[in-house]
């Protein structure tokens, strides 16, 4: 067993073809394909407005892409072209199939240019899940 060092441990990225359904604590790199605005709208807070905005962003890697839902400040962060890590990043389901969201117990930075070429023929949002419900005998 390996001796445990300081309280850090190496962050451990996964692919997003390796995605599936209600997991979490993914970390990943992506390059942002698109990102469609689908929500925007201001509410009086006090003195100031307190902005909600969501956007809908196509992200990827070499193995696929999948629909990232970026809220508020994550918005300005995942422009077209941009190289992201995700740090604990969730899939959330949406009309059945996957979405990848990362809330606040995680982060959103940007990072240097991706090397790789995001393989856009495998859209892992594209996928319909149904939900079943297993009996136990």
């Amino acid at each position: 067993m390996a001796e445990k060092k300081s309280g850090m441990r190496k962050p451990i990225f996964t692919k997003v073809e390796q995605l599936h359904p209600g997991t979490n604590g993914h970390n990943l790199v992506v390059k942002v394909v698109s990102s469609n605005m689908v929500l925007e709208k201001g509410r009086p807070d006090g003195l100031q407005v307190r902005q909600m905005r969501i956007a809908e962003c196509l992200v990827g890697d070499e193995t696929g892409t999948i629909l990232f839902t970026a809220r508020n400040q994550q918005v300005d962060i995942m422009k077209p072209d941009a190289t992201v890590i995700l740090r604990n990043a969730k899939i959330d389901m949406f009309k059945g199939s996957m979405r990848l969201a990362v809330d606040k117990w995680g982060r959103v930075e940007l990072t240097e240019p991706a090397k790789f070429t995001v393989k856009e023929d495998n859209n892992l949002s594209l996928v319909e899940y149904e939900l079943v419900n297993v009996v136990e005998e």
